[in-house]
């Protein structure tokens, strides 16, 4: 009896975690699809028309972690995307995520129901634990000198294709890697410098890196360079 008794508890806090994962991830999907457009938030919508932003958030905030990499990978990078967009709404209008004082290393959120920042999202949460370079092209910082936001969810079972397909597009947008054939050299955004570790190591440099994604490769002779960052606001 005591064995069925915890084989029935088992089997509903399953259940209730598999129904609330999927709950989030449909949530985000449709918010996004709803206020992102031609790859910009529409905050000012989001504003007038905050309930949806709030419910995502109190998921954000009871969210319960999972025993699967994936599940937790995809929820901390849809996570940090939706914190950021609700720390803009809640100060907007404003022309930069660094007009809000604070926002990336200050101000605590409720994430899984533990107090952390934007950028313990980021550090501790994400690239910490999962070595993953990958995640530099879709966590958005609110600012237009980050890769664009997607208008859809990141979800566990579909992760590795997304982590590949936005990073292939990142890299292969000229905007973002400026190659210069007749000045042999190749200007990349600040990302690639403040994360330098992510991209290089004593066997392979920023070229190898690129490379591995870029369609056109570039020449292991070209010289390297870093963009200044654009802060202004990823607005619609």
């Amino acid at each position: 009896m005591k064995k069925l008794l915890f084989l029935v508890v088992v089997l509903f806090y399953s259940t209730t975690s598999i129904a609330q994962e999927t709950s989030f991830y449909s949530n985000t999907d449709i918010f996004l699809k709803k206020y992102v457009q031609a790859k910009k938030v529409n905050y000012e919508a989001i504003k007038k028309d905050p309930k949806t932003l709030e419910d995502l958030i109190k998921q954000i905030a009871t969210f319960s972690l999972s025993n699967d990499p994936k599940v937790n990978k995809a929820f901390f990078i849809n996570a940090y995307n939706i914190v950021m967009i609700n720390a803009i709404v809640e100060k907007y209008p404003i022309k930069s995520p660094m007009d809000i004082t604070g926002v990336f290393d200050k101000t605590k959120y409720t994430v899984a129901g533990t107090k952390l920042t934007l950028n313990d999202i980021e550090n501790k949460m994400i690239r910490e634990k999962y070595k993953d370079a990958r995640i530099h092209f879709v966590l958005v910082c609110g600012a237009n000198g980050c890769p664009p936001i997607t208008n859809f969810a990141y979800t566990p079972e579909n992760l590795e294709h997304q982590l590949e397909q936005q990073t292939k597009l990142a890299i292969n947008n000229p905007d973002f890697i400026k190659v210069n054939v007749k000045s042999k050299k190749v200007e990349i955004s600040q990302i690639f410098e403040w994360y330098k570790e992510d991209f290089i190591s004593t066997k392979s440099s920023y070229i190898d890196f690129l490379n591995k994604y870029k369609s056109e490769p570039i020449p292991a002779n070209f010289k390297v360079a870093f963009y200044t960052y654009d802060w202004s606001l990823n607005k619609h």
